[in-house]
């Protein structure tokens, strides 16, 4: 049965025992002077003010202890003292004057702090692009952090749209859009710090992600064909310069054959030259020795030639006297109408002339000099 249930013999339950049955408040006096009797008779019967002092040096025993505090791992603590400041703690146990003479603020100078913004610029040549970035920042200085900025998180929103808008204001859209983001993401990096270290603000910037930046939902299309376009022209790029990197070495082996070829074809037909000339010079000697018999050599040798490469026919007339036929003629030694004749293709006449010994000086060609001996002999 709960103390205050009705029933319960009429007895009343209150556990505390105070008889409020009259219904009035209890009396403060009454309840100081008992504790005064309680705290003297504790002290052996002395007076109230010894046990006041008692008590006020236990209250001021726990205020002096409340002034412990200790510091986690990767924590700084700020001691101030009426408000200022006076010292900054590291990790471990630490007294200070309590409250309200002193006060500690504990900042984690190893958590790093996220800030995300999404927002518009404008480009060099004054499109809107949607930007959503995100920062990362430490606390490097906490008395700077805590006393230098009013707001920290405020101004860290501020640095990042500054940054954002002076460096993709200094780009143009297409390079926003493209092969830019890394530089772009550098650049904010290093103007948000530049800001920070100008504000004092005692905190660094570890590392920028820009998250997405693209043109307004109404042009995206375009631009989306404008990308492709782009890429289409990097891939034919690519193949041109796959191509060329075959053909090139090809065509270049090539030409350094067809030099080699060439200079051996040099080297052969001035050789030739040189030979021949050398054979005109020794010709000449002869000539100016005998001319006669250097003229008739030089005859002979020409009708030789030209022997050799036609077809001779010997008819016996029955008289003792062979006769040679000659196809001079025919159609293949026939120069074409309306064109010169090719004298140096053109076969010409055998006059068998007798040498000193009656052997023919003349060259005759191997298929007619069997039978020219056979219907000589007599």
């Amino acid at each position: 049965m709960a103390w205050n249930e009705p029933g319960g013999s009429g007895k009343d339950n209150d556990p505390w025992s105070n008889p409020r049955r009259s219904g009035k408040p209890p009396n403060i006096d009454e309840a100081i002077e008992r504790l005064q009797k309680k705290f003297g008779g504790a002290m052996g019967g002395a007076g109230s003010g010894k046990g006041i002092a008692v008590v006020a040096v236990l209250l001021i025993v726990v205020w002096l202890l409340s002034g412990i505090y200790i510091i986690d791992a990767g924590q700084r603590g700020v001691e101030l003292q009426f408000g200022k400041y006076t010292d900054t703690t590291s990790a471990g146990p630490h007294w200070i004057l309590p409250y309200p003479i002193g006060t500690v603020v504990k900042v984690n100078v190893d958590e790093l702090r996220d800030k995300q913004l999404k927002m518009t610029s404008l480009t060099n040549d004054e499109n809107i692009v949607e930007v959503r970035i995100g920062s990362q920042f430490l606390v490097t200085d906490p008395v700077k952090y805590l006393f230098n900025v009013r707001d920290p998180e405020g101004t860290l929103s501020d640095v990042m749209q500054s940054a954002i808008r002076e460096v993709i204001g200094s780009k143009k859209m297409d390079n926003v859009l493209t092969e830019g983001r890394a530089e772009i993401v550098s650049l904010v990096r290093d103007r948000m710090q530049n800001l920070l270290d100008g504000y004092d603000t005692g905190l660094k910037v570890q590392s920028v992600n820009l998250q997405d930046i693209q043109p307004p939902e109404a042009v995206q299309p375009a631009f989306e064909d404008a990308i492709r376009a782009r890429e289409d022209e990097q891939r034919y790029i690519s193949e041109a310069s796959a191509y060329a990197n075959k053909v090139v070495p090809r065509a270049r082996g090539n030409a350094a054959q067809i030099i080699e070829q060439a200079k051996g074809y040099e080297s052969k037909v001035t050789n030739e030259a040189l030979g021949d000339a050398s054979r005109f010079e020794q010709l000449l000697k002869s000539y100016k020795l005998a001319p006669d018999i250097a003229r008739e050599r030089m005859y002979l040798d020409a009708v030789s030639g030209v022997l050799s490469k036609n077809k001779s026919i010997v008819v016996d007339s029955g008289s003792g006297n062979n006769v040679f036929y000659l196809p001079l003629g025919s159609n293949d030694a026939r120069a074409p109408t309306g064109k010169p004749a090719d004298f140096d293709s053109l076969p010409l006449p055998s006059l068998p002339s007798q040498a000193d010994n009656g052997n023919p000086r003349g060259s005759i060609s191997s298929d007619n000099r069997g039978d020219l001996r056979s219907r000589s002999a007599p």
